[in-house]
């Protein structure tokens, strides 16, 4: 069950870098939860921003693929960082898929907050599920 919580948990990173650690963090309690929550808020406001670099590329690819290992090491150990690192691939190039039929449909501002919500709700999910 942990393994699967570390697919979802890398899931969230690869849609939103900081809301799975943050996430995980505050379920945890302590300073670093407040920190990475701050990070979290930052980063959903910045990454609405028309400049924002695309996460497909290696600078916003690999912060997020670093962010589900690491919550999945937290997690469940070896096997939940590579699953993290699995749910980050799945959760970068699947959220960037949607979230360009998203922005066809519906606009970039919409989009972006449509997806911000979807991964506060799976990370919500997840942390109420350890």
């Amino acid at each position: 069950m942990l393994v699967v919580l570390a697919i979802l948990f890398g899931f969230v990173a690869g849609l939103r870098t900081f809301t799975a650690p943050a996430a995980y963090f505050l379920w945890r309690g302590g300073t670093p939860g407040y920190v990475l929550a701050a990070f979290a808020l930052i980063e959903l406001v910045m990454d609405a921003h028309p400049k924002a670099p695309s996460r497909t590329q290696p600078m916003g690819l690999i912060p997020r693929l670093v962010s589900g290992g690491i919550v999945g090491w937290f997690i469940a150990g070896g096997a939940g960082a590579a699953t993290g690192v699995l749910g980050a691939i799945i959760g970068t190039y699947g959220g960037h898929a949607v979230r360009l039929r998203l922005i066809q449909r519906f606009g970039p501002i919409p989009a972006a907050l449509i997806e911000d919500a979807v991964a506060i709700l799976l990370a919500v999910y997840a942390v109420t599920r350890l």
